[in-house]
């Protein structure tokens, strides 16, 4: 099975919403964009990002909430505090 990859080329992208996963970014700016990103493949290179709103899902958000715990990232203003679950946790 082979996985279809988009590849943004020499491309300003301003104001669209973008699933990270399986695309290649490649001399491009994007301003105001809403990225969606699961843990898939993805690249860019010599891309910038202006004012862009990550959203992480899945195993993406699984890492990105114990890189917080760990002290390894800072907590996301606003955002809930993954250790501040009131799920039982095992022994």
């Amino acid at each position: 099975m082979k996985l279809e990859v988009s590849v943004y080329e020499d491309k300003n992208l301003i104001d669209q919403s973008f699933i990270m996963d399986d695309v290649v970014f490649i001399r491009c700016h994007l301003k105001n964009c809403d990225l969606f990103y699961s843990g898939g493949d993805t690249e860019w290179v010599d891309t910038t990002f202006e004012s862009c709103r990550f959203h992480w899902r899945g195993p993406a958000k699984n890492t990105f909430a114990l890189l917080q715990n760990l002290g390894l990232l800072p907590q996301q203003p606003g955002a809930p505090n993954p250790s501040a679950s009131t799920a039982t946790k095992p022994n």
